[in-house]
């Protein structure tokens, strides 16, 4: 093979390149790896409100990726147009949290080592990786915090609700106090008593509490 022949381009050579059982065999696996990788995003989910397209993109990153490394590594001269043509991609959506950006690169990484033919590593490796997630991700902590808002008439019933929090949860700390003619409004991290949360009733019942909200803390406010 001449220097010549490695560059030449033409396009019913290019159509039997990749046998058609390969094509098959290697979107089949990227199909079912993406599924697996879906199942453990919406095992794992913790946040605000889930998202089902983000699940499915999932399996669609996973099956594109192996696509386009699938033609890469069939033509030299296609794969210095993909990365031409990959360079001037700009993704612009917000990650809001930082998890979704393991699977992100976990349903690439999939693709590729699928389409480069190790097959085992990329079975073994998203099982691994799946168990991994399944374990620590959905483990419970001992100690879940919370955050409390209160808001309150006067200092009188501010002096209350403190107490009262003080004398409910096994730990407190102010974290935000926010004053305002005729309003006070203060923001607890708390640590509930046996998961016991029957004591924002009486909060709200005491004189000069106008309300009493309480929420899951894991890194934002959600409920």
């Amino acid at each position: 093979m001449t220097f010549q022949d490695i560059f030449r381009s033409s396009f019913l050579d290019n159509v039997s390149a990749i046998p058609f059982f390969d094509m098959a065999l290697a979107l089949l696996l990227a199909f079912g790896l993406g599924v697996f990788i879906f199942f453990v995003y919406k095992r794992t989910y913790s946040g605000v409100m889930y998202s089902a397209s983000f699940g499915v993109s999932l399996i669609a990153l996973a099956m594109v990726t192996t696509l386009v490394i699938l033609a890469v590594t069939s033509n030299i001269v296609l794969s210095l147009g993909m990365v031409g043509a990959l360079s001037i991609v700009r993704f612009r959506a917000a990650i809001k949290d930082p998890l979704d950006i393991v699977f992100l690169f976990w349903s690439i990484a999939a693709g590729i080592v699928l389409a480069a033919g190790l097959i085992p590593l990329a079975v073994l490796g998203s099982v691994l990786t799946g168990a991994v997630l399944l374990i620590f991700v959905n483990r419970k902590p001992g100690d879940k915090p919370y955050i409390l808002m209160v808001n309150c008439d006067g200092r009188e019933a501010e002096a209350a609700a403190t107490e009262i929090i003080a004398a409910s949860v096994k730990k407190t700390a102010l974290k935000s106090k926010s004053v305002s003619k005729g309003n006070i409004e203060l923001n607890f991290e708390v640590r509930l008593k046996d998961g016991d949360c029957d004591f924002v009733s009486v909060l709200s019942d005491t004189p000069g509490v106008i309300n009493a909200v309480l929420v899951s803390y894991n890194g934002g406010y959600t409920g």
